[in-house]
């Protein structure tokens, strides 16, 4: 996760005009290596992401009882982390 997000950091912002691959003329060869490199890596890594979300919300489930409690964590349900991970993926 924490190799996301430096490549995330390093990498130029995405706005219309930066959608692709930088401009090879591009002053800061540096730049443009830590660009290809987020590029390349944006697939895995979103699905890696995706997979980890919905492991999280298989463990943070309610149970069948009259009082649901979240079988991942016992707490009532929602819990605290069904509810977050929900409200991020909107």
């Amino acid at each position: 996760m924490e190799g996301i997000l430096e490549r995330s950091d390093r990498a130029v912002p995405w706005e219309p005009d930066t959608v692709g691959l930088p401009d090879a003329r591009s002053d800061s060869a540096l730049a443009r290596i830590n660009d290809v490199a987020f590029y390349a890596n944006a697939r895995n890594e979103v699905s890696a992401l995706a997979g980890v979300c919905l492991d999280l919300l298989g463990l943070h489930r309610p149970d069948e009882g009259d009082d649901p409690r979240c079988q991942g964590c016992r707490l009532p349900w929602p819990c605290p982390t069904f509810a977050e991970i929900s409200r991020l993926l909107g």
